[in-house]
């Protein structure tokens, strides 16, 4: 018996939202003071039924301070994420991606998130792009 596909639910549900906020402000990940992640150019997802969770570009983190997990789970309106935990380290990841994420969250391949509630993520002030509504 192969894997169970991976299947989106944005057909079933298509009121569902996952918005994908690009932004300037200066975004940080730390865990116990060493720096995981930086970056200006973070994606804020605001996902309906969770909070918001920043996304880093993947170049922007120091995957050398993280070992990749077998951990994966699906989400039915982003796709199936891989898992990292802090290098050396033992128990569940604190950090994911979507490598493949589904066409409606395409953007979120390449960025990486963290656990907000094990590794602490600060967003700092933006910077003007000069563009105006």
């Amino acid at each position: 018996m192969g894997a169970t596909p991976v299947r989106s639910l944005y057909h079933e549900r298509p009121d569902y939202r996952v918005d994908l906020l690009p932004r300037t402000n200066l975004c940080t990940a730390s865990l116990d003071g060493i720096r995981l992640a930086r970056s200006g150019a973070c994606l804020i997802v605001d996902e309906q039924d969770h909070g918001l969770v920043v996304y880093f570009p993947r170049d922007a983190v120091d995957l050398s301070r993280l070992e990749p997990t077998e951990e994966r789970t699906v989400c039915p309106f982003k796709g199936e994420a891989v898992y990292w935990r802090a290098a050396g380290g033992e128990g569940p990841g604190i950090a994911w991606s979507y490598p493949e994420p589904f066409p409606q969250v395409a953007p979120l391949a390449g960025y990486v998130a963290f656990d907000q509630e094990r590794v602490e993520v600060a967003i700092g002030k933006g910077r003007y792009t000069g563009v105006r509504p």
